[in-house]
């Protein structure tokens, strides 16, 4: 397989050339960082390097087309939502609650109006079961939506049940687009037939992904996969609706380690993460107990932690103090990525978590179960562009969320534009350390 962008940039770099183009810096600051010259192609009207390099990416990922991003997966999110809405003109989007916020705002952006899917909620939020049944119940009255959006793995590391949502969806002529952010190695990860665990894999019609999260990408690069070419309206209409959102000079340090990517998913990646899902089967297996780990993606270590005796953050504060930065923790849980450690950094975080000592304490889970659906009174869109004003948590009961609360990570939201603060939504929020919102004056 070619690197068709890594190739350019080198043999550029290696030419010396006086640069009278930006950037400013003259390729001091970083000698690969160009812009597009002759031959570097455009990443919105791609013709060469870039589309080449594109290529190879969707023969890796076997999609109809996968576009590259420099802007992550909320570039890739804006479109995915732009795309079915201007293919099939509707503004009605069936999604799952625990989305990105990025979800939200391309809901701004666009007009989308999103009609929820409530997980299944246990510990936390920002994860919880999807039931295929309430999509088939919600895709059974009123107008045939835009897409069913869904977020999967989510934050936790649950894997939705694509076949079955998928089969649905195709069942009722509506487009699946999921939000695969996390889950990019997916791709090389097989389930019990031996199908590879990517949404592509189970029937999605288009996805994201965040290279950058899980493979060896910078920040910000990401891909935007077309399962179904009927969502290309004309020959090139993703990338136009691409280039509403995005930079015109997106970074070729990033498109180049997209482009580096391809050459190691295609000789590395099926045997780099053949090997860490079994270093995750294993270190689960001798660490439990005491440690009890949640949801089923390979890629993650989700740890209750509760079960050690810690709340999530002051597990996440040990490893800490051990030399160990997690992704994510909240009450609940700590989150640990495994993608891209060696065996090695595996088996120093398997002695790292061996070495903590347990605590014979009871640990008060938060009550999620008191979540209940807020009142919606106005359209995201509305309720983001009203007048607004900052209200501390204890005087928004009763009040207008104006724009979505939430934290990033993990960036799921427990109350959302045009939805009214509960007391009990409230309580919530501050189990999240949200103390302070936009209310709609």
């Amino acid at each position: 397989m070619t690197a068709p962008i890594r190739d350019f940039i080198n043999d550029y770099c290696s030419e010396n050339m006086l640069r009278c183009h930006m950037p400013g810096h003259k390729g001091r600051a970083e000698q690969g960082d160009i812009t597009e010259i002759k031959g570097a192609d455009s990443l919105f009207e791609a013709e060469g390097i870039i589309k080449e390099s594109e290529k190879n990416a969707s023969e890796i990922f076997g999609s109809y087309k996968t576009l590259y991003s420099a802007g992550g997966s909320t570039l890739c999110i804006q479109t995915m939502i732009t795309v079915c809405m201007g293919v099939t003109g509707s503004k009605r989007i069936i999604a799952a609650r625990n989305c990105h916020r990025a979800f939200l705002s391309a809901c701004v952006l666009t007009g989308a109006e999103p009609e929820w899917i409530f997980p299944h909620y246990e510990y936390s939020l920002v994860s919880g079961k999807i039931s295929p049944s309430d999509i088939e119940k919600a895709l059974s009255v009123g107008e045939k939506p835009a897409c069913v959006y869904i977020t999967s793995p989510d934050y936790y590391g649950s894997i939705a049940c694509i076949d079955e949502i998928s089969r649905i969806c195709k069942r009722h002529g509506v487009f699946l687009a999921v939000d695969n952010a996390h889950g990019a190695y997916l791709r090389f990860i097989k389930d019990e037939r031996g199908i590879p665990l990517h949404p592509l894999f189970h029937g999605a019609d288009i996805c994201c992904d965040s290279a950058h999260k899980t493979l060896p990408v910078l920040t910000g690069g990401a891909y935007l996969h077309i399962a179904a070419p009927s969502l290309e309206k004309y020959e090139g209409y993703a990338k136009e609706i691409m280039s509403l959102y995005g930079s015109s000079s997106p970074s070729y340090l990033i498109l180049r380690s997209l482009d580096e990517c391809n050459l190691f998913m295609a000789d590395k990646g099926e045997e780099y993460f053949s090997a860490l899902n079994k270093m995750h089967e294993k270190l689960t297996a001798e660490l439990s107990p005491p440690f009890r780990f949640l949801e089923n993606e390979p890629g993650k270590l989700t740890i209750f932690a509760p079960s050690a005796g810690y709340t999530g953050r002051e597990l996440a504060e040990v490893l800490r103090s051990h030399g160990a930065e997690c992704e994510y923790a909240d009450e609940a849980c700590t989150v640990l990525m495994l993608t891209g450690l060696t065996a090695e950094e595996i088996s120093s975080l398997e002695e790292i978590l061996k070495s903590i000592p347990m605590r014979r304490r009871r640990v008060e889970i938060p009550h999620i179960s008191g979540f209940t659906p807020p009142q919606k009174v106005m359209s995201l869109r509305e309720a983001s562009f009203a007048p607004s004003e900052c209200a501390g948590i204890d005087n928004a009961a009763g009040r207008i969320c104006a724009r979505a609360v939430s934290c990033c990570p993990p960036g799921v939201a427990v109350v959302v534009g045009g939805e009214i603060f509960s007391e009990n939504n409230i309580k919530i929020l501050k189990n999240y350390s949200i103390f302070k919102v936009n209310v709609v004056k």
